[in-house]
């Protein structure tokens, strides 16, 4: 069966302008400013954290860690504030509920992913779900897709990743598996060469990873993409 791995933030949730507003509203408080661009650099691109800058500025641990824990609290704050479900995700996973297995692999926390999710309604049609607490090393490194696939007895050659971002796509090539690009705003700007295809809108991800799925087993199958939704892998 047909396994889609998930990136969840950016990709089911819009919550990475919330985690930039978190972060830059506490690096403020110790006259550090955080830009757009930097976020996205240091942040989407290398997969690093913008506390760097901090470190730059020559603030101490210590204060780095008092706050860290104030940016997770605000950001958790801010995911509470209502729901942040893309729109068209509870669509395209209920089209594939069923005829695809389905998880995530997120670098986010698990309590912000559960309070991201609190009111999306998602998590219904997910069959596991991997946080940043579930590996070492978090993406671009291949560790947790590598531990998506270890802990759920996956093949590569059946799973196919969606991701927004450059560290994202990094994290699913070094593990050796194939990866649909959905752009965001964040994320419009990367350099995608290595996805095995970019797509505007999560609605377009179902009839790829169909068609992908036909040529991985070599059949032809017939797809039916409708526009609100419906059976996206009708195969033969």
């Amino acid at each position: 069966m047909l396994t889609i791995l998930w990136d969840n933030d950016g990709v089911l949730v819009d919550t990475e302008g919330r985690y930039f507003r978190a972060t830059q509203e506490v690096l403020r408080t110790v006259g550090v400013p955080l830009t757009a661009g930097q976020f996205k650099e240091i942040s989407l691109r290398r997969g690093e954290s913008t506390f760097v800058l901090a470190v730059e500025r020559g603030i101490t641990d210590d204060e780095i860690a008092r706050l860290r824990a104030e940016r997770d609290r605000r950001y958790a704050e801010l995911l509470r504030s209502q729901s942040w479900a893309i729109d068209g995700a509870e669509q395209v996973l209920r089209s594939l509920h069923g005829q695809a297995r389905m998880g995530v692999v997120t670098s986010a926390r698990r309590v912000h992913f559960e309070a991201a999710h609190a009111g999306t309604g998602l998590l219904r049609y997910l069959d596991f779900v991997l946080t940043r607490e579930d590996y070492q090393y978090t993406k671009p490194h291949p560790e947790p897709y590598l531990t998506a696939m270890a802990r759920h007895d996956l093949r590569p050659e059946d799973c196919i990743v969606v991701e927004d971002s450059e560290r994202g796509l990094a994290a699913a090539t070094a593990a050796g598996l194939p990866c649909l690009i959905v752009l965001s705003d964040w994320t419009r700007d990367g350099d995608f060469d290595g996805a095995t295809k970019v797509l505007e809108r999560i609605q377009e991800v179902p009839g790829v990873a169909a068609k992908w799925a036909d040529g991985q087993r070599g059949s032809v199958p017939a797809i039916h993409e409708a526009e609100n939704g419906g059976d996206f892998l009708n195969s033969t």
